[in-house]
């Protein structure tokens, strides 16, 4: 296996459009409730949950006993694969995609399986991946809409996908649902084969502080528990998850921005003809071909951070959308660059 080292050192007084994280930080009801309700004996005291998740299943419109508390979506990805998939099980993920689906899977000894997105327009392959389901497969991972492509599978896909492999632990991974409006979350009842896992680490503004949920029937959240650490989400991501579902307009206002940026970005691109795959998140990915490592390092000189994805799509690099006076500042110096020929 090869490590994975995410290039995330001296970041902090750039413009971070790297990570797919939220450019603006989190609302500020999160760190005004922090400061109200945490006290120092709190600290020494190992986190409880059961405010946190009657909250969370009202907001999500779950039952209590229908999710799990994650430490960001690594940890729900990481339970799924320790409590369905065992030495040498087969497991099918698509490429390129979120790299701790296949690190998962090695670690845990699976046979992994990789369904490529379709050449050119990296659309989802829906039908290549219902192919390659077989009997022996034990867990299929997919990020809807995914990284780094920003195509997804909709909704009658999703279900081919679940009719076809009953025997199979199906993730679908929504880490960027708030700009694509799809979700399976509805789905659960029907499938009991579903998992759906979402994070507040992007719209919500929390990456620093790890914690998301992982999605499925009641009966299969008791085998989960059964692969989880007890305490593996802190008290502080959890008071944090409380103060931001109490805010939702400020995810609304940040998405709307987002969505109004990302078309700016593709007009600007347009103009400078860098082509570019339409997003369903907040990140469009770009071809740059044999200039991407060139741009990438001539932007962070600038001050502006972007993301290399040359290694799994030659000459692409994923751009991450924020607000518009942020989009307005790359292409500038986006485009001083480009025309340096």
């Amino acid at each position: 296996m090869a490590p994975y080292h995410p290039p995330t050192g001296g970041r902090g007084d750039k413009l971070r459009l790297d990570f797919n994280e939220n450019t603006i930080g989190c609302s500020e009801k999160v760190t005004q409730f922090l400061v109200e309700h945490l006290v120092e004996n709190d600290l020494a005291v190992y986190p409880e949950y059961n405010e946190a998740r009657k909250e969370l299943a009202a907001y999500f419109k779950v039952g209590e006993n229908e999710f799990a508390l994650t430490n960001g979506t690594d940890e729900a990805i990481q339970v799924l694969i320790n409590t369905y998939v065992d030495d040498d099980d087969e497991v099918l993920i698509l490429k390129p995609a979120y790299a701790m689906y296949k690190f998962y899977a090695e670690v845990a000894g699976a046979q992994v399986r990789e369904i490529a997105y379709r050449p050119g327009t990296l659309a989802f392959p829906l039908q290549e991946l219902l192919g390659a389901i077989q009997p022996t497969t034990k867990a299929i991972l997919i990020s809807n809409p995914n990284n780094p492509t920003g195509t997804g599978v909709d909704l009658d896909g999703v279900v081919r996908i679940l009719k076809r492999a009953p025997h199979a632990a199906v993730l679908i991974d929504e880490a960027y649902y708030e700009f694509s409006g799809v979700t399976a979350l509805g789905m659960l009842k029907d499938y009991p084969n579903l998992f759906v896992s979402r994070t507040f680490s992007k719209v919500y503004g929390m990456a620093a502080l790890r914690i998301g949920c992982l999605f499925t029937q009641a009966a299969n959240v008791e085998w989960l528990r059964k692969a989880q650490s007890p305490y593996s989400v802190n008290s502080l991501a959890v008071l944090a998850a409380r103060a931001a579902i109490r805010d939702p307009q400020f995810i609304e206002r940040y998405v709307g921005e987002v969505l109004a940026a990302r078309e700016l970005l593709y007009v600007g691109l347009e103009k400078l003809n860098i082509p570019y795959i339409k997003s369903q998140g907040n990140f469009v990915l770009t071809q740059m071909g044999d200039r991407a490592i060139e741009i990438r390092d001539g932007l962070r000189e600038r001050g502006v951070l972007v993301r290399d994805r040359s290694y799994e799509i030659a000459g692409c690099v994923r751009i991450t959308v924020g607000t518009r006076p942020q989009m307005r500042i790359l292409l500038k110096e986006l485009e001083d660059l480009w025309r340096k020929k």
